[in-house]
């Protein structure tokens, strides 16, 4: 009996966590129509940039310089670059270099915000203290500063660039996820674990995170649309995807602007996609927000496809 119970115990809890996926993407879909419209656009990134080789109708960097600076045609969908590149193929696996960058940075900014951040506003005291001022200075830090400084130092690349973005948006985020735990470490059950003897980190792992999750998850989603931005950014600068990788930061840089009065097409395309993407990636995260924060589920107003009547009074 107790081997048939420790058993059906996993499969019921995947069975809820089904459910309760389930019923999120029911709610994004019936209530949020510009989330579920972020959510496709997520859903294009993730699946072009995986299957970019098979997309894409030419080799990355392969050149026609017969053709270079054509316009859009049957051809070339998008028109060529200075090169006789495609712009649609560059396009399609800039996709790629800007999931591996939202993906990653997103990873490894949530393991930091959720680490420092639980620590910090679980144990309190001299401890929290200390770490609150380390991020106070860290913060104190124009970001495009400290990006522009530490990637001078360890030079442009991919790895590069997930890693101190991952640092970056980590250490400041960790407050949320901080307020979050200081807000719900005083609670009843909290307080019956720990005399019952629970160890700190039994505390933090069974109890304190997964009443969290909400507010890490909705960090994620917007941490997502930032590092895509950034990267672009660092790109166009010069301080992120060293070309010939393409990268629709970086082919808005030099090329896209010393062209871009004689063949606009090669900086209206990486813009625009970048644009839509960024955008939809926010508007999937306001809706996830609004969602999962139980605060807001009654002020969702008419876009939530609620209808609220007002009791009559009594006469």
């Amino acid at each position: 009996m107790v081997e048939t119970a420790g058993r059906a115990a996993p499969v019921a809890t995947g069975k809820r966590r089904r459910l309760l996926l389930v019923e999120l993407t029911r709610r994004l879909v019936r209530e949020k129509p510009l989330g579920t419209v972020g959510g496709v656009i997520v859903l294009v990134l993730f699946v072009v940039g995986i299957c970019a080789d098979l997309i894409a109708p030419y080799g990355m960097n392969q050149t026609h310089l017969i053709d270079s600076l054509s316009p859009p045609s049957a051809k070339y969908i998008l028109g060529t670059d200075q090169l006789g590149r495609d712009l649609f193929t560059r396009i399609v696996y800039g996709a790629r270099i800007s999931m591996y960058v939202g993906l990653g940075v997103t990873a490894l900014a949530g393991i930091i915000s959720t680490i420092v951040g639980m620590v910090s506003g679980f144990l309190g005291g001299k401890f929290d203290l200390v770490i609150q001022r380390i991020v106070d200075a860290w913060m104190c830090f124009p970001p495009l500063f400290i990006i522009l400084a530490v990637m001078a130092v360890v030079g442009p690349g991919l790895v590069q660039v997930i890693l101190v973005l991952g640092v970056l948006y980590g250490v400041g985020r960790s407050r949320v996820v901080r307020g979050a735990v200081i807000g719900i470490k005083e609670n009843v059950y909290v307080e019956a674990a720990r005399a019952t003897g629970c160890p700190t980190s039994g505390l933090l792992l069974r109890h304190v995170l997964p009443n969290v999750t909400a507010p890490i998850i909705i960090l994620l989603t917007t941490t997502m649309g930032a590092a895509i931005i950034a990267e672009a950014s660092m790109s166009f600068l010069g301080f992120g995807i060293p070309p010939p990788t393409p990268s629709w930061g970086g082919m808005l840089s030099t090329d896209g602007r010393k062209y871009m009065l004689r063949a606009p097409w090669m900086a209206l395309w990486p813009g625009l996609v970048l644009a839509v993407v960024v955008w939809g990636i926010n508007m999937l995260g306001d809706a996830v927000r609004d969602i999962l924060d139980p605060r807001l589920r009654g002020g969702l107003g008419r876009y939530s496809g609620v209808t609220r009547k007002t009791p009559r009074r009594s006469e």
